[in-house]
């Protein structure tokens, strides 16, 4: 997983938005976005990894870009969405 850049979510913590790639034999839609807590003080990763791999793109430039022009409120939005997702599937 590449990260691209630090955002701080509605409590104010620090993640860190990127992408996942997924090999296949169809080239659309391999690159999806992933969210992680940013680095703690002393380096250590501070969770996992949560994803939403139905928001898709082709290529790495479009994901490069796509992050880049992302609002912090459309990356708030959009890791509040993973992380419910990410509670549900544990629960199931």
């Amino acid at each position: 997983m590449e990260m691209v850049r630090e955002f701080r979510d509605a409590d104010g913590r620090l993640w860190q938005a990127g992408y996942g790639y997924r090999e296949g034999l169809d080239y659309q839609g391999r690159y999806y976005l992933c969210f992680r807590p940013a680095e703690g003080g002393d380096g250590t990763q501070g969770g996992a990894v949560v994803s939403l791999q139905d928001v898709r793109w082709n290529s790495e430039h479009t994901v490069l870009r796509r992050l880049e022009t992302f609002s912090e409120v459309e990356l708030r939005r959009r890791l509040r969405s993973a992380v419910g997702r990410a509670a549900e599937g544990a629960r199931s």
